[in-house]
């Protein structure tokens, strides 16, 4: 079956052919986070749904080249470091060292590139870039001083937000890096320094200022990945102005059509309405953490809804994630026991487990992937509780598993199965009083042993130990 995926600038599903297509080398823009804080929930919604592309596409076997840039000087960052009495970079170092411890615990694959717009590189690349819309007659410096871009120059402007500009009111110059959909105007590419800048500015052309937000993806694309991008992701937010904007910006200077195939993610409620401060409804996944859930856990929670549907977030979803997460864990325990009688020379035929990258194939339908692997773990235990599966059937479960895995990653973390001390002093106990017949203090020390975060079974074989 052929991966098809939902493009935002065509609003259709469209059957995906790289740029590369002998060498199946896929090229990835994904938009990163802007460093003026701790990044939240509904941001990590957006890159685990990018970490599951990537990783879909490469068990299709292709070969991905993804980049995710960091937005390290606009109006946010400036505004804050100000207000703290910090350097720019001084304000955001933590907030980028945080980023990527939050990366590691969420369990997404690091890009190739993590380029920041204040690198030197960059800005000279922005200023070139501006220079050339300049001569093109696409820019032009204003009576603030400040240089825009001439939206009426560029026709298609518009087209991927599927905006219709001549229902819009034109509002002139837009200098703010963000702005609703009604505020059409020419934007900002370089904005002139004034005194809300701080020492934050380099030398241009046009004097001394900044970059504008959108030319700074631009350029950072174009450095590292070229001219002609396979996809570029963002969330829904990203849509207008921000990229809008950088197809204008970037394909009047080279051009060649940036990019092939839009994918933005939906946006992320909680308790069903708009996340934000004011609400009291605004976490960071420190602040999810800080509840007792782990990276995990809040991964699959952000993960299992597809990405082109608005996600509810609540700690009873969590709570559910949590669960899913232990029928898994104890399904696979389950199957290891069982296989361990298996022989190497042994084989038996699996079902149809190709359903489950089918699923994926169609616009990362991680709903019915899920559907197919929780079918398939209820079907294995029935025929475990009735002794129809052989050791090598369950074998070519736990492989077909690990493949599985590889793109939800979503297995215990590593040294969470060992047992610790205290909870192995109260199974013995638990063992002698169920064999001195003591069945209270049999429950008693069970729940003992749940308060740690264990679960403990009673078999034939014996007690089995979960992690909860």
């Amino acid at each position: 079956m052929a991966l098809r995926l939902f493009n935002t600038y065509s609003r259709e599903v469209e059957e995906f052919t790289p740029l590369d297509a002998a060498g199946r080398t896929v090229k990835l823009y994904t938009c990163g986070p802007t460093v003026y804080g701790f990044a939240h929930i509904g941001n990590f919604r957006t890159f685990i749904f990018e970490d599951l592309l990537q990783r879909h596409l490469e068990a299709r076997g292709y070969k991905v080249d993804r980049v995710m840039n960091l937005t390290d000087v606009d109006d946010k960052t400036i505004r804050n470091s100000r207000e703290q009495g910090k350097a720019l970079d001084e304000f955001t170092a933590p907030f980028k060292k945080a980023f990527f411890e939050d990366l590691h615990v969420l369990r997404i694959k690091p890009a190739r590139a993590f380029p920041e717009a204040t690198a030197p590189e960059y800005i000279a690349r922005m200023v070139s870039m501006i220079e050339t819309l300049v001569e093109r007659d696409y820019a032009y410096q204003a009576d603030d001083r400040s240089v825009y871009y001439r939206i009426n120059r560029f026709p298609e402007y518009g087209h991927l937000a599927h905006l219709d500009l001549e229902t819009l009111r034109p509002t002139g110059r837009i200098q703010n890096d963000e702005y609703e959909k009604e505020s059409v105007g020419d934007f900002a590419l370089w904005k002139a320094w004034d005194e809300a800048d701080g020492d934050v500015g380099w030398p241009s052309p046009w004097g001394r200022g900044r970059p504008g937000w959108h030319i700074e993806c631009s350029a950072m694309a174009g450095a590292i990945l070229g001219d002609e991008l396979d996809i570029h992701c963002g969330g829904e937010d990203n849509i207008f102005p921000h990229h809008e904007a950088e197809i204008a910006q970037t394909e009047a200077v080279t051009g060649k059509k940036f990019v092939r195939y839009w994918m933005h993610c939906k946006h992320l409620m909680v308790d069903g309405q708009k996340m934000s401060k004011s609400l009291k409804n605004f976490y960071t996944l420190r602040d999810v953490l800080a509840k007792g859930y782990t990276g995990r856990e809040v991964r699959l929670a952000l993960l299992r809804v597809n990405y082109g549907l608005p996600l509810n977030f609540t700690f009873e979803g969590m709570a559910d994630a949590r669960a899913q997460l232990q029928r898994i864990d104890t399904w696979v325990a389950r199957l290891t026991d069982h296989a361990a009688g298996a022989t190497q020379g042994e084989a038996h035929p699996l079902a149809d487990h190709e359903r489950f990258e089918e699923a994926l194939d169609k616009d990362l339908n991680i709903s019915g992937a899920l559907g197919v692997l929780f079918t398939t773990i209820t079907e294995s235990n029935s025929a475990l509780d009735k002794n129809q599966l052989t050791p090598a059937h369950a074998r070519r479960l736990l492989e077909w598993w690990g493949r599985v895995n590889q793109t939800l990653v979503i297995e215990p973390d590593a040294g969470a199965d060992e047992v610790p001390d205290e909870v192995k002093a109260l199974l013995a106990q638990r063992a002698q009083a169920r064999t001195d017949k003591e069945w209270k203090l049999s429950d008693e020390l069970r729940d003992q042993i749940a308060a740690l975060g264990w679960a403990v079974k009673d078999t034939k074989d014996g007690q089995k130990l979960t992690r909860v």
